[in-house]
This record gives structure tokens, sequence and C-alpha cells, in this order.
């Protein structure tokens, strides 16, 4: 699965959300629901951009009819823990040291992935495979009415989170490994944020009628052990605890879990805390984020700290706590981290800090990233700035976005 597709579809995940997640029963409704099934009527009336976009998601979703299931006991290494079940990943940015015979302990290189970490050694890459299918699978379904569709995303959810000979365990004790050092870090949480593609297709599922109600309840209590493991391991206080995109993302993976399990005051809590402990904590009053500069890739870094604050706006809005607006006395905000991003957005090569990748392969997702304020503020000088992007928007997201339509 290339990156450019996770993007996309992490972003129409994030467009997804609707105005009520409290419950399972009615968080797939309202103005999202809307915006979709006006995508749904015209690809009926054929309209090309949208018929094309349609086009491409089934052509996408048929690729994924033949891949998988996917498990974690199709790995190669065995976790510490002797169990297979275990997930298990290795820290990208660390690399043999070539100075011991056996590599060990390995050595960081800040924003340069080791391909080892992203084989079929470990389950990184498969569960990628098995986000994207899901997510992909679940759109396919409610656009297309097609079964097959609906009863491979089932399977696929079976296998990963239920039948006992191919389940995941669920916690993540061993992700993001550096061997000859630590069997499992708190940073390996994050790989974990695509868990939300999930949640949209169960909801799609449920919504449809197409869910059981024994698949249901078994992924439920996966998700409800899982998002403990979160709130009570030693690991999941630890990424808790961080004061950069990773408390960002904790965040929001946590409270889309507890919106969907219908926890809404331990979720409410959360994003509350937001404020004080993200906002004000990680971004300075000019809308610097220190601690994303300070990184070898620190636009990529800024522009996904800031893509998380956005999701957590969002989700706040369906809680009553807002955090779209919320400013501190010195005037640290999600708008002055936006407005400190919109310049090098649109001139990338005036940015100062170290990026050792391409700056302009990050330009699209914030641009994007941006538009969705944009349309969350109602703010016409933010519009014209992302009309460009939002304009070359196709496939999936445009399906799923309502700031195209």
């Amino acid at each position: 699965m290339n990156r450019i597709r996770r993007i996309v579809l992490s972003v129409a995940a994030l467009l997804f959300i609707s105005q009520n997640p409290f419950a399972m029963e009615n968080r797939f409704s309202g103005s999202q629901l809307e915006s979709l099934n006006r995508s749904k009527q015209q690809i009926g009336a054929k309209h090309p951009r949208y018929l094309a976009a349609y086009q491409k998601l089934v052509k996408e979703a048929d690729k994924a009819l033949k891949e998988g299931p996917f498990s974690v006991m199709d790995k190669k290494l065995v976790p510490p823990s002797g169990d297979k079940h275990d997930y298990l990943s290795l820290a990208p940015y660390f690399w043999p040291d070539p100075s011991k015979p056996d590599g060990k302990p390995y050595l960081r290189k800040d924003g340069q992935v080791n391909p080892e970490t992203r084989g079929d050694f470990v389950d990184y890459t498969r569960k990628d495979h098995f986000f994207d299918n899901v997510n992909m699978l679940g759109y396919a379904f409610f656009f297309s009415e097609d079964k097959r569709y609906a009863e491979k995303a089932i399977q696929l959810m079976q296998t990963w989170f239920v039948d006992p000979d191919t389940r995941m365990n669920p916690n993540l004790n061993f992700g993001q490994g550096v061997p000859g050092s630590v069997t499992g870090r708190p940073f390996g949480i994050i790989e974990f944020g695509g868990i939300k593609d999930v949640l949209t297709t169960l909801e799609i599922l449920k919504y449809k009628k197409a869910l059981s109600a024994d698949l249901e309840t078994s992924i439920r209590n996966w998700l409800k052990e899982y998002a403990n493991w979160l709130e009570t391991s030693t690991i999941g206080m630890a990424e808790r605890a961080t004061k950069n995109n990773h408390g960002t993302h904790y965040d929001v993976q946590l409270t889309e879990i507890l919106l969907f399990l219908g926890e809404e005051e331990k979720a409410r809590q959360i994003l509350e805390s937001v404020k004080l402990k993200r906002i004000a904590s990680q971004i300075e009053p000019d809308g610097s984020q220190p601690e994303e500069l300070a990184r070898t890739k620190s636009f990529s870094y800024s522009s996904m700290n800031l893509g998380g604050f956005i999701q957590l706006a969002r989700l706040g809005s369906q809680c009553g706590v807002d955090l779209w607006n919320f400013e501190t006395k010195d005037g640290r905000s999600i708008r002055k981290a936006i407005n400190y991003m919109i310049p090098f957005a649109l001139d990338p090569q005036s940015w100062k800090y170290e990026q050792i990748t391409k700056i302009e392969d990050s330009v699209p997702s914030l641009m994007r990233t941006i538009g969705i304020a944009a349309w969350q503020f109602k703010d016409e000088n933010l519009r014209k700035i992302t009309k460009a992007e939002v304009e070359k928007v196709e496939g999936l997201l445009l399906l799923t976005n309502p700031m195209v339509q």
C-alpha cells in the first residue's frame, strides 16, 4: 500500500466523522451522512468527476477483494513474549551499529527509515494493509450496495480481531522495539492510528444492517480491552505523557475508540485536557511547534501534529468541547498553528528548519488539513489559499469530502 493512498484514506476517514458519535446507532448520521448521500446521488446522475472517483474506488476495492485476510500470525519473527498473537514492530529510525558484529544495540538516525522495519518479519506493513483495505471496502459497500465488499471487510475483521487462531492480542507491548536495547516502546502506539478506519467501516456495516450482533460484540470487547491497555499500561501511560505529536495522536486514537464505545464523558475529559496539556504546551504564541521543529523532518512533523490537533478539534465539536477557538492568555491556539504554517505551505523553500526529505511532498496534505479548518471556520481567506489543492481532490477523498461539495 503506497504512502499517498494511506494519506488519502486517513484524511477521508477524518472527514467522515459525523456530528453525533456518542453511540454507534447514532454516529452515522447528520451532515456527514448527508454529504455521503450527495456523493451517491452524483454517482447515480453520472456526474463525470464523481463517477470517475467512484470507478477509482471500486477498482481499488476489487483489488482488496483478492487480498488477505491478514493476521499477526503471518509475521516471521516471534515477539519476546513467545506469543505470535502479540503485535510486533521495530523502531523505523534505528539501524544496525556497523562497529558491532551483530549490529546491536541499534543506533538512531532520526527521519531515516530502516527498510527491515517494513518487511514480512514484523506486523507493520500487514497492519497497514488491513486498515486500508477494511476502510476501502466499507466505503465501496456504501456507494455500490455490493455485498461482496461488506463480506470481505467482515472476513478481514473477523480474522484480525476475533478468530482464536489468528486474532491479535489487544496490546502494543512490542511496538517499535529497538534490537539490543528495548523490546517495545510507547512510540509504537502511533502505528495504530488507522484503527479509526475500522470504526468507520463498522459504522457503515451497522447503518446498512450488514453487521451481525456477534461480530459487533466481539470487536467491541476487543476495543474495550485495547482502550483499557492504552489507559492503564506502562507503555500507554508513557505515550500519554509525551509532549509532541505522539501525545496528540494518542489522544486522537483513544478518543475515537471511547466515542465509538459510547464512553462520552471519558472522551470529553480527554478533549478538555487538550487545551492545557497539548495546545498550551506544544504550540508557542507565534504558532510554532518547538518539539516538531527539532526533528530532522521538521516541516512534515509540524504538519502531522497540526493534523492531529484538527482531528481533536473536530471530535471536540461533537462533544461540546470547543478546541477551534480556545486560546491561552499568551495567545497559543490551533488557529495560531495554522497561521504559522500557511506562509510555508505557499512558499516551501522559505522554511528554515531541517527537512531531510522533499518538503514539497508534505505540502498537499498540509493544504488539505488547512482546508478542513477553512471549512470549519467558514474562513474565505483560508478557502482561497487551499482552493487549488482542494480542487485536485479525487477518488475516495472526493466522495467523502464535504469541503468540495
